[in-house]
């Protein structure tokens, strides 16, 4: 058996074994879900026509919000799931199966893909059950088109693949399950920051470039600019070259911290 078909084995195994722990804790799951369902709601239920309002200079068009909203709500969907898997990541560590896994006649790096490849997969089932809910109360891509479609899904893969990528090194580096949920807490605030609830032109002048220069904003201007038809600008590239950054980056922090000698 080649190496590249023992790595492609291994790593089934482990994202199997992922799959299997998610689904004997539903409650992380829920929990991940259940936020950006709830922001959605709020702000357009609470808020819509306020927000709305502000954005369209006095002329109030709740669906317009909505059509604005969502997406950044997609892409905070996936910046939820990070913390989850730094916890899951942490806790074998912690518990010593990430040691056993050392010792064992499998691909090295096997473990952390299994990791990876089980958060993304659940983040692009969160995002479509948070999708089906922002159609459920008005959104509509009626613009895009299949080819669209299919680069808006790859983009929310994308990022979910650089994200998770991070987490994994955060939960290998973390002493406990809360060090690990408190280093993943910057990709959870992270949307509340960006242009995923208010235009990056509409915050304080001091704090746009703080908007505008990290990983979400472009990301969801991407993702509004393929499913609504806006302009993207700039947005593509430097969301695909930050997406690439830190999945390079985790992959290699979290390499080097597996294959670290325990102390």
């Amino acid at each position: 058996m080649s190496a590249l078909s023992l790595a492609v084995r291994d790593s089934s195994t482990m994202l199997r074994r992922n799959l299997l722990h998610a689904r004997r804790y539903p409650s992380l799951t829920l929990n991940v879900l259940l936020t950006p369902i709830v922001l959605l709601l709020l702000f357009v239920y609470v808020f819509g026509d306020v927000m709305s309002a502000g954005m369209r200079g006095g002329g109030a068009d709740r669906s317009a919000y909505i059509a604005y909203l969502v997406p950044g709500i997609l892409l905070m969907t996936i910046g939820a799931i990070p913390a989850g898997t730094a916890i899951s990541v942490c806790m074998d560590m912690t518990e010593g199966i990430m040691a056993r896994f050392r010792t064992m006649a499998i691909h090295r790096e096997a473990v952390l893909i299994g990791h990876v490849v089980g958060s993304v997969l659940q983040a692009l089932v969160s995002v479509v059950l948070v999708g089906a809910v922002g159609v459920a109360v008005g959104f509509r891509a009626t613009g895009a088109t299949v080819v669209e479609w299919l680069a808006a899904f790859g983009l929310l893969a994308l990022v979910a693949v650089a994200f998770t990528s991070m987490a994994v090194g955060m939960g290998l580096a973390s002493p406990n399950a809360e060090a690990a949920s408190n280093n993943a807490m910057p990709l959870i605030v992270l949307p509340f920051i960006s242009s995923a609830f208010v235009p990056v032109d509409a915050m304080p002048g001091w704090f746009q470039p703080i908007a505008e220069y990290q990983p979400f904003t472009p990301a969801i201007e991407t993702l509004r600019g393929l499913l609504l038809g806006t302009g993207i600008g700039n947005s593509g590239w430097i969301a695909i070259v930050w997406c690439l950054g830190l999945t390079g980056l985790g992959y290699s922090w979290s390499k080097s911290l597996f294959n670290r000698d325990p102390q």
